[in-house]
């Protein structure tokens, strides 16, 4: 399967120290299957960068995930909800899996997830205003080894707009 990867530069080794830690499925790389949200990725990126002149769409071959610990979501569930509550606050619950997989909470779903997070709107109400969102998906790889063995560097490719 390919995948994709939104950076401000090419990846060809990818190294999960290199992640930050309060990410929807915790510190990882992560990837997608829509083009479209990797060019929207590397632009982002690009612009909070300004040294950049544009952004890089990394490509990869996805070996099947049979053989590893993989937790998929389907879908805006609680059991979604209560995952990325967790990591974005710093818990670590995502290191028992080696690859984590489900939809973006991107800036338009977060503020979604940030009134259930704050407590001001209970589950319900917070997967009823989730289903109103387009989804999109990240496939978040946490462990280094699963890492190198599944994920295959093909190519990139440079954004300037999305």
């Amino acid at each position: 399967m390919t995948v994709y990867h939104g950076s401000t530069f090419i990846v060809k080794k990818p190294d999960i120290k290199m992640s930050k830690k309060y990410l929807d499925f915790g510190k990882g790389f992560y990837t997608t299957t829509l083009k479209q949200q990797a060019e929207k990725w590397a632009f982002r990126k690009k612009l909070f960068s300004p040294q950049c002149k544009s952004g890089i769409v990394n490509v990869y071959e996805m070996d099947d995930l049979s053989g590893t610990k993989h937790l998929d979501f389907s879908g805006y569930t609680r059991e979604w909800l209560d995952f990325v509550s967790k990591c974005r606050r710093g818990e670590e619950i995502y290191k028992t899996y080696d690859v984590i997989s489900g939809a973006v909470a991107d800036d338009a779903v977060f503020k979604c997830v940030d009134m259930y997070f704050k407590g001001i709107w209970d589950v319900q109400r917070t997967l009823d205003e989730l289903r109103f969102y387009k989804q999109t998906n990240q496939i978040c790889f946490v462990n280094q080894e699963v890492l190198d063995a599944k994920l295959h560097f093909i190519s990139y490719y440079e954004v300037n707009n999305v």
